[in-house]
This record gives structure tokens, sequence and C-alpha cells, in this order.
């Protein structure tokens, strides 16, 4: 059984517009206008690529200060979806992460109609969480406690981890008129030596593999696909690597035979995969019977298992 071990960071942000004076220097003090930052991916240090609200008021250039001015973050370019690249800073000489998970609140998902509150940064986390840099919690990982897994251990199942840090390639809805149209957002994931071989070894003995939800199931099969591209003569190639993999009906699975989802959404890329895996029509009559049957769907919900 293999899991995801990221752990959701508080990347939501809330701070105030600085506006430029007329001779170039930025005001001391922050204006009225709010703006929203939701930050999808570390590029490096102290630089991060977002999603902003309202957009049109933050162009390449512009300062927003966070908390007491403690904090602040400029635009140094534009992406192509309306993405901003920001470069923070720290009037205080902090660390840039620590500052953000201090004045930062955690990514609830949208249909929960209320303000994220101090538990969410316990309650909104697997229970296998330790690699702090999510956007959102690999939810199937919700349904597992201390006791479920001590049972699945007695059973004899080898459980292992990976890190996917989940960003916008898992949640981005397809647009396009094909899926074959559709352009994945990558993701950064981290596969042990260990993990690998663990896992290599259960393929050789002929045991099967079950991912704990899609985020799983992409960094596996990325790393197989880059074993594959490579000739490497490995089922897995370890380390770090971006997974800009997307998954649809007819792709073929080099490691993984069973999978844990819980039910998603339309023309999301998470339902195109489960397709995948599933078969189109077996995983449609599964959602109609959910939906008769009141099954709860979304990152508190329900889930199935796939094997």
């Amino acid at each position: 059984m293999v899991v995801n071990n990221a752990k959701v960071i508080p990347v939501r942000l809330l701070g105030r517009r600085v506006k430029p004076m007329a001779d170039g220097l930025r005001q001391s003090s922050p204006t009225d206008t709010e703006i929203e930052i939701l930050l999808s991916r570390e590029v490096s240090d102290a630089t991060w690529e977002a999603l902003v609200r309202p957009g049109k008021k933050l162009h390449v250039g512009q300062r927003v200060q966070f908390g007491g001015g403690e904090l602040e973050a400029q635009v140094i370019a534009h992406g192509n979806q309306g993405q901003r690249t920001l470069r923070f800073s720290s009037a205080r000489g902090a660390a840039v992460i620590d500052e953000i998970s201090r004045l930062g609140h955690m990514p609830l998902p949208p249909y929960i109609d209320r303000a994220d509150e101090a538990s969410d940064r316990d309650r909104y986390q697997t229970i296998f969480a330790s690699q702090p840099g999510a956007i959102a919690a690999p939810t199937a990982g919700l349904h597992f406690t201390a006791k479920i897994l001590e049972k699945i251990r007695e059973r004899g199942i080898e459980i292992c981890e990976l890190t996917l840090h989940v960003g916008l390639g898992t949640f981005q809805p397809i647009r396009t008129e094909t899926l074959e149209a559709h352009v994945m957002h990558s993701e950064a994931y981290e596969l042990s030596a260990k993990t690998a071989e663990q896992i290599s070894r259960a393929k050789s003995a002929g045991r099967p593999v079950l991912a704990v939800g899609t985020t799983a199931v992409r960094a596996l099969e990325a790393a197989a696909l880059r074993a594959n591209e490579t000739d490497s003569g490995q089922l897995l190639v370890s380390g770090k690597a971006a997974a800009r993999l997307f998954i649809t009906p007819g792709f073929r699975f080099r490691v993984v035979d069973a999978l844990l989802t819980n039910f998603h959404l339309p023309r999301s890329t998470l339902l195109a995969l489960v397709c995948a895996l599933a078969g189109r029509e077996r995983t449609l009559g599964a959602y109609h019977h959910a939906v008769e049957a009141g099954y709860r769907f979304y990152s508190y919900g329900d889930c199935m298992l796939i094997r």
C-alpha cells in the first residue's frame, strides 16, 4: 500500500496592495485594496507561483503586504493562465516560509462554507502527513487512522510512502473540448530509493500494489515512465522530479494494480484517471450508484476501492 505523506501548509494569504508613489518609490503603508493570494507552487526559495484575486490589481512590479507589514510580496511575472509569480521578503529578516506559516490560512475546499480555524491545521491533514508543501490534502488518506493501519500491518501488508505536493495539476478543471487538448500543471514529487525497492520487490513477487489516492498514482506512474524512457532497466526511478503526466483512458499502468479514491467532480483530471483504471462504463455505473445511495462526494466524503 503506497500513501502520499504530503503535508498541507497555510498557503492562503490575505493582504493589502501597496500603491507605488509617483517617483517610483513604494509607499510605506498599504492601500485599502484587499488581495487574496493562494500559493500553488514553490519555484525557489522565497519565490512562489500563485493565484490572485482580484487579478486586475496585480501587475508586474506591484507589491502586497501581509500582517502588519512584516511580510511583503512583489509580482515578478504574469502567467498565461492568470497565475502570478511572487517574490517574498520578510521585514524582520525571518525565513519566508515561517512567515507564511504564521500569517497564512489553511486552504480549505471552497465548498466548506466557513473561515478556517486553528484546528484545521491538524484536521485537514492525513495521518501520514510529514512533508510540508501541499496546497490541499491528498484526501484519500483521510480515511485512515492509527488503528486501521495497525490492522493492515497485522495482515502482512507493507505500507510505504512517497511525496507528491498537491497543486493546481490535481484540481485544474478540464475546459477543453477534448482530453488530449488539456494541459496539466506539473506537481513536484519525491520517491525514495527504499520505497522504489519495496514496490519493485512486490511487483516481482506478483503482489498487487494499492495506491491510496490519485496523487500516489501520478507519482508512481510518472516515476515508472521515467524509468521506461531512460532505459534504466528498473521499474521505478527514485529521487525528485515533476509529475506532468495526464492519465486518461487507454493509459498503460506499469505499477498500480488497485486504487482507493474519493468521488470526484465531472470534467476533472481525477475522474479521467479513475476511468483509465476502472473503465469508463464501470466508473459511471459506480457513480450512478453513489448518487442514488446518497454517498458523500468531495474531500471529506466517502471512497471507493478499485481493483
